[in-house]
């Protein structure tokens, strides 16, 4: 079986390439990848090469697979997991294994550390260990995108879940977030903010009763209102509010003002920028939690925290990276529920226009984007296809399905574009 995938190979060496994957073993499966989201982590991986955590040492000679949120089918089952999947069946995968046999050891994961498995690919093997730490989850759902999200997802969930609150009188810490209490999502326009928001919205437990989102930049905020809006909150029982911080005399004041000067019970931090950091220790109330969710690529970044409120206010510092298994399950099932995280995607291509996307990911503005590996296409945002349907029917139907679904990706337009891709050029 051939495969044409994205390969890491050092810094910022990343080759689109075809080779010959090996016959599965018993204890394996191949699957076929239908779509994967680029991540900032993959960004990482591919600046850092070798220097990763997750990136074997002799990646140079021995080239791995990047990509780690993607979904597909599956079409050969090893004998050791026939009882268990069989052919067809849909699929997502959680990468964070932490698997102590792995190519790197207990950081191995799908996407980083593995020659045949990795999202930015037509075929991969998924490797025995996949299955004994039940990383290969199951997607009953519509399409394929969502299951593809599904990882990112779980990252948000999983931060939900880390936080957490001391019992008064006692040492016992409660995890969660603070039902019906105060939280503050810090820079939470961008694609890991917009999934917080959407499964704040939609979660049936442990939800706040003020819900604070702010940024810089307006534009985006409008964006993040137009999607997930101030009503719809207010009838899951959520006061809403988009807040632009660029045009506040005092951010820490008035932010505090919004809880009468009590401070947040949680706070996330979803850009690694000091001052975002600082603001967020600055709001945080009486045992509140400060999730800083964005990690940086500088390993000496940091920021002032007041080590007088650490010990009077009973304040406290999470970070999580990635979620488990349970969070991707619930990821999943929320969405199976009527979660659709569409949201977050805004832009749309090939297996092509990975190794660049993937090298200028910070550059490029909005939220997602969805790579469909088995199709040859520029990296495309979802507003230009208007434009382009000028000259390509192709992108005139995706423009007018994506009209009826408030500008976003849908199962529909997953679908036009899979069945006429050969049409794009």
């Amino acid at each position: 079986m051939k495969t044409r995938a994205v390969r890491l190979y050092g810094k910022k060496d990343l080759r689109l390439e075809e080779f010959e994957l090996p016959p599965i073993k018993d204890n394996e499966i191949l699957a076929k990848v239908v779509c994967d989201s680029l991540c900032m982590s993959s960004y990482k991986a591919a600046i850092q090469g070798a220097d990763h955590k997750r990136v074997p040492d002799n990646v140079a000679e021995h080239p791995v697979i990047i990509g780690h949120e993607f979904a597909g089918e599956l079409i050969e089952i090893g004998s050791k997991w026939a009882d268990q999947f069989k052919v067809g069946d849909k699929f997502s995968i959680q990468p964070a294994l932490n698997y102590e046999d792995g190519p790197v050891g207990i950081l191995s994961a799908p996407g980083y550390s593995y020659p045949y498995i990795g999202g930015d690919a037509t075929y991969v093997i998924i490797p025995n260990e996949v299955m004994e730490k039940n990383c290969l989850l199951p997607y009953h759902g519509e399409g394929f995108y969502p299951a593809s999200l599904a990882e990112p997802l779980s990252c948000v969930i999983g931060a939900m879940h880390a936080n957490y609150h001391i019992t008064p009188g006692s040492y016992v810490h409660k995890m969660e977030i603070v039902d019906g209490g105060r939280m503050a999502i810090l820079a939470g326009v961008g694609p890991m903010g917009l999934a917080a928001i959407n499964f704040v919205l939609h979660r049936e437990d442990c939800k706040p009763s003020l819900l604070v989102v702010t940024d810089i930049d307006q534009v985006r905020l409008d964006r993040a209102a137009s999607l997930y809006t101030v009503e719809f909150a207010a009838s899951r029982g959520i006061d809403l509010r988009y807040i632009n911080t660029s045009v506040m005399q005092n951010p820490v004041e008035e932010l505090r003002a919004l809880t009468n000067s009590e401070g947040y019970n949680d706070v996330f931090v979803f850009a690694p920028v000091r001052s975002v950091v600082e603001q967020a220790d600055a709001i945080l109330g009486f045992d509140g939690c400060l999730n800083f969710f964005a990690g940086p690529s500088d390993p000496k970044f940091s920021a002032m925290l007041n080590f007088y409120n650490v010990h009077y206010a009973y304040t406290h510092v999470a970070g999580t990276s990635g979620g488990n298994n349970e969070d991707m399950v619930e990821a999943l099932d929320i969405m199976n529920k009527g979660l659709d995280p569409a949201g977050l995607v805004t832009h749309i291509g090939g297996l092509n226009a990975v190794p660049e996307a993937t090298l200028r990911l910070p550059e490029i503005p909005g939220g997602k984007k969805l790579i469909y590996t088995h199709i040859t296409m520029s990296l495309t945002a979802i507003s230009d296809f208007a434009e382009l349907g000028k000259t390509n029917e192709v992108f005139s139907e995706l423009a007018s399905i994506c009209d009826k679904y408030k500008g976003l990706w849908n199962v529909e337009a997953e679908a036009f574009l899979l069945a006429n891709a050969n049409k794009l050029s």
